[in-house]
């Protein structure tokens, strides 16, 4: 609740000129002293899928009661739980609190921007009202200085669903391909060995593929990767194919325990987060990153800057260190990393 009883006689003083007519017609328009907030009365079911994305959900809830009629601007807004709204996502705004109807894929495309695809988040849901009585006077009420009221803040655990999918079942970790366009070619960067073979599941229609040989097919036999280490994969469902492309990022240098030789110290991929990690004992020289234990693709510079054949990076101290890899361009070659010693 923001600015209610601050400005209440103030905005008493301001109201005249707008009430002036109301006062002629013997009806006196008193604004109560403390205004009922809106309130949220129910939130529909937030478990989201991708399959109901055209589906109407409902959110019920009151509007704020100033002590006359008021016409107000309500804003249905979500937050981390236990974040008091200091960064909020706003989902729908409107006139009409008591039957807002926003489809699925609506609610899931504003939710999508702040919080993470595919896995369960508990959020925090409220109504603001901003409340405009503007008589051309200037004081609080009016446009430029609106009143404004919040609800209470209703908590729900929310499934948002991503990109397409394809789900890598008894892969060697959780993780997924993803289809950008959702025209059944999909995409990413995968942790796979051969000893731990995998099908590839669409949960939107419960669909398992396998296969062998580069050959998709639906219920087929386990894929076995070419060998262990993060690779591109690549799938088509139209085309009924998939291929694998190596894509092992490592460390090399005189600070790590191979030196200038191969192999690398492999760094593993996130996909949440779309950067590479690792952790190991470094001691004084320098570090580089590179592909596939090869120099045709590699990466020096400063923290902020990586590009192709760039310097050697310096280690100044030996010790136990975390560094993570931020490649912003893949093809062109850049990037920036850190570097934390524990």
């Amino acid at each position: 609740m923001m600015k209610k009883k601050l400005y209440t006689i103030i905005a008493i003083i301001g109201l005249i000129a707008f009430f002036t007519g109301c006062e002629k017609d013997g009806t006196r328009i008193v604004m109560l002293e403390d205004p009922v907030d809106p309130t949220i009365v129910s939130i529909p079911d937030m478990t989201l899928e991708r399959s109901s994305a055209n589906d109407t959900l409902e959110f019920v809830g009151t509007p704020v009661d100033p002590g006359f009629t008021a016409s107000a601007t309500y804003f249905l807004e979500a937050c981390p739980t236990g974040n008091g709204f200091a960064d909020v996502t706003e989902i729908w705004s409107g006139v009409d609190v008591t039957s807002i109807k926003i489809s699925v894929g609506d609610v899931n495309g504003a939710l999508k921007k702040d919080f993470p695809a595919d896995e369960q988040s508990t959020i925090d849901f409220r109504l603001r009202a901003v409340l405009v009585v503007d008589a051309g006077t200037g004081s609080p009420g009016t446009s430029t200085d609106p009143f404004e009221y919040t609800s209470n803040a209703v908590t729900a655990d929310v499934t948002v669903y991503g990109l397409p999918r394809l789900d890598l079942v008894n892969s060697v970790k959780d993780q997924k391909v993803e289809s950008a366009l959702g025209d059944g070619v999909y995409t990413g960067i995968v942790k796979v060995d051969p000893a731990s073979p995998f099908t590839l599941l669409d949960p939107d229609t419960g669909t398992e593929y396998g296969g062998t040989g580069g050959t998709l097919a639906v219920d087929g036999a386990a894929i076995v990767a070419p060998d262990a280490g993060h690779h591109v994969l690549d799938v088509s469902v139209p085309d009924l194919t998939y291929s694998f492309t190596a894509r092992m990022i490592g460390l090399v240098g005189s600070a790590t325990p191979n030196g200038w030789d191969s192999p690398d110290q492999k760094m593993d991929y996130d996909q949440a987060s779309g950067t590479w990690s690792i952790t190991l004992d470094l001691v004084v020289g320098d570090i580089k990153f590179r592909l596939n234990d090869g120099w045709a693709w590699n990466l020096g510079g400063t923290t902020d800057n990586l590009y192709h054949n760039g310097p050697n990076i310096a280690v100044d101290e030996a010790g136990n260190y975390t560094i993570t890899l931020n490649i912003t361009d893949f093809d062109g070659e850049e990037g920036t990393f850190t570097i934390v010693k524990n």
